[in-house]
């Protein structure tokens, strides 16, 4: 049954749409992170903008349904047009109001393997889902294959990528001046991730990811994660501590022998991190178990 609830909650959060009444409940919350940088909360992905005199630089845009009201919140704190949009992975809640703000007339921005996927039917076989290919307004006119920088709002803001991470088209954005460093889905703050395998990422990628952010950024940087709360340095590398903690258990048991079920099943090797609460969001102890073997046998 827990099973059955994480794969349906992985169901509505990739859908590119959400019902009317859905929408019409969800509040787009906006939080001032720094003078130019804010976060903007709804149901997806966490959305961060840079406003200023050359207008706004947004990354992420949850879903399609919810952009006028995404728009109204940006108009809040500013009265600039959108002018690039930058997309942190594939993921329907991270990329369903392309299309809309296309429209609208943002230049939409990502690793190359974001457009791939985008482009193409994607079939997730852990989840027995697919996922049609977007329409071609939707998809990223620019792409890059590792890094770059735009110099925009008076500060560089440099996007780069990281491999086979959360997916295999991750990037993570920093806004230098400001100091903001938004990772994307490769990190859940205070929650165990969702590495989807199936689309290239993996747990040994995941974590050199979250190394690479930890040897950019410094005491003073606050960290808007894909998901949930706004973050700084001293949790994330906690977050790494239990990510290398579990991975080293795993690893034990399939040195040992051990099979995918009897580490899915061994709730010992997260326990600790099960107690403070890791699991009982998106992705439990369980499903976690499962995907560290897969990646890591």
């Amino acid at each position: 049954m827990k099973l059955l609830k994480i794969s349906c909650l992985f169901i509505f959060l990739s859908s590119i749409s959400i019902s009317s009444a859905q929408q019409k409940e969800v509040q787009i919350n906006v939080t001032k992170v720094s003078e130019h940088v804010y976060m903007l909360v709804g149901q997806g992905g966490n959305i961060a903008i840079s406003v200023g005199e050359d207008g706004v630089f947004m990354i992420d845009d949850q879903f399609a349904p919810l952009t006028p009201k995404i728009l109204k919140a940006i108009e809040t704190v500013s009265d600039k047009p959108v002018k690039f949009l930058i997309n942190t992975h594939w993921h329907g809640d991270h990329t369903g109001g392309n299309e809309n703000m296309s429209k609208e007339g943002a230049v939409i921005v990502a690793h190359e393997n974001v457009r791939k996927r985008m482009s193409m039917e994607q079939f997730n076989k852990e989840r027995n889902r697919t996922t049609p290919a977007s329409p071609e307004t939707a998809l990223p006119v620019i792409t890059f294959s590792k890094d770059v920088s735009f110099y925009f709002n008076g500060e560089r803001i440099f996007i780069f990528h990281v491999h086979e991470a959360h997916t295999d088209g991750d990037a993570m954005v920093y806004f230098t001046r400001s100091n903001v460093l938004h990772m994307g889905d490769t990190y859940f703050q205070g929650k165990y991730p969702y590495i989807d395998l199936g689309s290239g990422g993996s747990v040994e990628g995941y974590i050199a990811a979250i190394k690479k952010a930890l040897s950019l950024i410094n005491d003073e940087t606050i960290i808007i994660p894909g998901h949930r709360n706004l973050s700084n340095k001293t949790e994330l590398a906690s977050y790494i501590t239990m990510l290398e903690t579990i991975k080293n258990n795993i690893l034990t048991e399939i040195k040992a022998g051990k099979t995918e079920e009897e580490v899915t099943k061994n709730k010992f090797l997260t326990k600790t991190y099960d107690d403070l609460g890791y699991g009982d969001w998106f992705i439990s102890g369980e499903v976690l178990r499962k995907t560290f073997y897969k990646s890591l046998q």
